[in-house]
């Protein structure tokens, strides 16, 4: 009987929750479930061991919940370093594919620098850096283009010069002119209350629940009436031994 309880109680517990995301840093849930919260969203955090943390929320909530994250960067894109870049291989690699990386390694560092800022939703840096040609009698400039989604209300056009001075000092033989700086804002966060589907989904737990209870009823008078049935089949055999 207490199996049968225990199971009741978890598949209530468990019904009209769905899973966002998995694999998360608890700071990562964390971040997200605020971002959730702030636009009228319950969303709850579960340790799953060495896979990290799952983010759940309503499945009346679910469709919302995904459109306000990405509206807000989230989850956090994983960014490529030059150590994973240039991690060996055993095969050799040509110049032209060496310098390859080296450009796609600076691009992600860059982006995940300028990511961390304050405001700033996503980032991208495309650089770009011509082949080195000693013949040539005019070599073309390295340049490199900047894209910032950034948060309402974030005063990010006051960084774009510090933007612009971080990549031209990460980037040898870049000229401060040759870098421009894009900036968009991102969608508002939205605060509206929670949508009809709510209210459906409330409904359905509240049929699930009736539809649990009957069955906990079931389970608890299943074994007083098999008992009753008992009793009754031993008085009918002595009444027809007699």
């Amino acid at each position: 009987m207490r199996p049968a309880l225990i199971g009741l109680c978890l598949l209530l517990a468990a019904c009209g929750r769905a899973e966002l995301y998995s694999k998360l840093t608890e700071t990562q849930a964390n971040e997200m479930i605020a971002v959730l919260q702030s636009a009228g969203i319950s969303a709850t955090k579960t340790e799953a061991g060495e896979k990290g943390w799952t983010l759940q929320t309503d499945k009346g909530d679910f469709s919302r919940a995904v459109e306000v994250l990405h509206s807000q960067g989230y989850p956090r894109e994983e960014f490529a370093s030059l150590g994973t870049v240039f991690k060996r291989e055993g095969l050799v690699s040509s110049p032209t594919e060496e310098k390859a990386r080296l450009v796609y390694g600076m691009s992600q560092e860059l982006s995940h620098t300028i990511s961390e800022i304050d405001g700033v939703v996503q980032a991208r840096v495309h650089l770009v850096m011509p082949d080195d040609k000693p013949l040539a009698e005019t070599g073309q400039p390295s340049s490199a283009s900047v894209f910032i989604k950034y948060r309402n209300g974030a005063n990010i056009e006051t960084q774009i010069s510090k933007v612009k001075a971080l990549v031209v000092n990460s980037v040898q033989g870049l000229k401060y002119e040759n870098v421009s700086v894009e900036t968009f804002p991102a969608q508002p966060l939205p605060t509206v209350a929670r949508k009809d589907g709510g209210d459906v989904l409330n409904a359905n737990l509240v049929g699930v629940a009736i539809a649990g209870l009957l069955l906990l009823i079931a389970a608890l008078g299943y074994p007083s009436l098999r008992r009753w049935q008992q009793r009754r089949n031993a008085v009918a055999r002595r009444e027809g031994g007699v």
